[in-house]
């Protein structure tokens, strides 16, 4: 039996007609003769009466902070709906669709409720209903914990959801269809001119991932990293061939880069030594940092001085902290962290230095940088966002 997993997000699922569209990607992978598994998010998105948002509102902010339960309980609710409906439309075109909550597929979690770890995935059910050729359709984002409650593993869970499958059944592939054609060198609303990856490594999508692009869950990255699942993000409206992932992208590439994204509302942070000479704290700040949930990155960590980036959201906190410490700093806010992504930079002469030169003839201030194997990273005032990255795309080749 060959299995395929095929997920398909809120907006691929939000209307009659996108739904149609839907049912012709599974038709066409059974006459291609795999036996396939559907993932679902939710129907569409806030404001939508069945999207995730939409389901929260109806409940206070006091309630979802003490009744955790109770809240993924009702977030569960909109993916529940998606694979129903989506099971009645299967059914008109002869398929023997089965809708099945996370549970009942088998993924089974700890009761850490909202941002459940996953604890096994028992496939049984599934392959069951695949010998009878039935068509499972699953409720993304959600498990059962070992209780016999409905846990949430997450926001962006479906992913998630449909790769653990896909690594459960052994499957040949796992497709994630979006709205958008697959991976592109760049936010197609920064760069009007960017194109589509055709093929990316593991290690790049999930700095792709982590960094900003919204395609998918990084989490899902890296379970098929592990489990050596093949991906492909394709898009629900189009015939697109979409973006495949594997171990190695394509050597074929001539491209040092392979791809820029960026992450918005990050906050630099200085904290000086001349300034803080007789503060014990100062030495101990990232471990204070870290005891007080405050996440940071870019960090820089010189003899006179420390640098590093928060998260805008976690500014409010970090002040609480620094006055109680005692400890002078300074901070500049609305920055944006660029991420250049390629797995051929590693041993590559000058790319940092083709990166400053072309930010510097921009008149774009490069706040802070850092770089691993496959990726490099500066820190831009945000204002300068769309001029740094079209610049990049455009030096680059991309």
């Amino acid at each position: 039996m060959k299995i395929i997993v095929q997920k398909f997000g809120g907006t691929s699922v939000s209307t009659h007609e996108r739904r149609l569209l839907v049912i012709d990607k599974v038709i066409k992978a059974i006459n291609n003769g795999y036996s396939p598994v559907v993932v679902v998010s939710a129907m569409g998105r806030k404001g939508e009466p069945y999207a995730t948002d939409s389901l929260l509102s109806l409940i206070s902010e006091e309630f979802k902070n003490v009744n955790h339960l109770a809240s993924d309980l009702l977030m569960s609710c909109g993916e529940i709906i998606s694979t129903v409906v989506m099971c009645d439309e299967m059914q008109k075109h002869s398929m023997n669709a089965i809708p099945l909550t996370g549970g009942q597929a088998g993924i089974i979690t700890d009761n850490n409720y909202n941002n459940a770890a996953i604890l096994r995935v028992t496939s049984k059910n599934i392959l069951d209903l695949l010998a009878q050729n039935k068509v499972p359709v699953v409720a993304g984002f959600q498990g059962l914990s070992e209780d016999g409650f409905i846990t949430t593993i997450g926001r962006g869970g479906s992913d998630v959801t449909a790769v653990l499958l896909g690594a459960a059944l052994n499957a040949e592939g796992v497709e994630i269809y979006k709205d958008v054609d697959g991976i592109m060198t760049a936010d197609p609303r920064i760069v009007t001119d960017a194109s589509l990856i055709k093929q990316i490594s593991y290690h790049e999508l999930f700095q792709f991932a982590d960094q900003g692009a919204k395609v998918i869950h990084p989490r899902a990255v890296e379970i098929a990293m592990k489990a050596n699942i093949p991906l492909i993000i394709k898009n629900t409206l189009s015939e697109c061939d979409g973006t495949i992932i594997s171990k190695e992208s394509d050597n074929n590439s001539t491209s040092i880069i392979t791809g820029i994204t960026h992450m918005s509302n990050r906050v630099q942070v200085k904290v000086m030594l001349e300034d803080n000479k007789n503060n014990l704290n100062y030495e101990d700040l990232l471990d204070i940092l870290a005891n007080n949930f405050i996440s940071i990155d870019l960090i820089n960590i010189f003899p006179n001085e420390k640098i590093f980036t928060i998260d805008s959201k976690d500014l409010n906190t970090l002040k609480a902290v620094m006055e109680n410490l005692d400890l002078k700093y300074i901070t500049i806010d609305n920055c944006s962290k660029i991420a250049i992504i390629g797995s051929r930079i590693r041993g590559i002469p000058g790319v940092m230095a083709k990166i400053l030169k072309t930010l510097t003839k921009q008149k774009v201030e490069v706040l802070q940088t850092a770089d691993s194997h496959t990726t490099i990273w500066c820190l831009v005032e945000s204002k300068y966002i769309e001029i740094a990255i079209n610049a990049l795309h455009d030096e680059f080749n991309l």
